[in-house]
């Protein structure tokens, strides 16, 4: 399953000051509960687990479940006094992974 993610961050943000980061992906998240036409079970396929980090630093994490919608929507706060690469990874059943990258710069 190809994949699209949104990431929205500051275009620069002050040393120090908390800042919004908002993401999402692209995805089905199918429980495993509901039954094709047919009659077939669906089989699962969620996003599990989403991992947000600067420079390898893990800032943010989270586990999903059944429970989450669709193109499952993320919204945290975070500060730091440095520049560099935010990394984004979702992780999930299938061998779903999606990995997205963006520069923070820090002024």
């Amino acid at each position: 399953m190809a994949a699209r993610a949104v990431i929205h961050l500051p275009a620069r943000v002050t040393a120090g000051q908390p800042f919004e980061v908002r993401a999402t992906v692209a995805h089905a998240m199918e429980t495993g509960y509901r039954n094709d036409d047919g009659g077939n079970r669906l089989p699962r396929d969620l996003v599990r687990r989403f991992e947000c980090r600067l420079e390898g630093e893990l800032v943010f994490s989270a586990e999903l479940f059944a429970a989450v919608s669709a193109n499952p929507y993320l919204s945290f706060w975070m500060q730091t006094s440095k520049s560099g690469e935010l990394s984004f990874v979702w992780q999930g059943d299938q061998g779903f992974e999606h990995r997205e990258v963006r520069v923070l710069a820090v002024g």
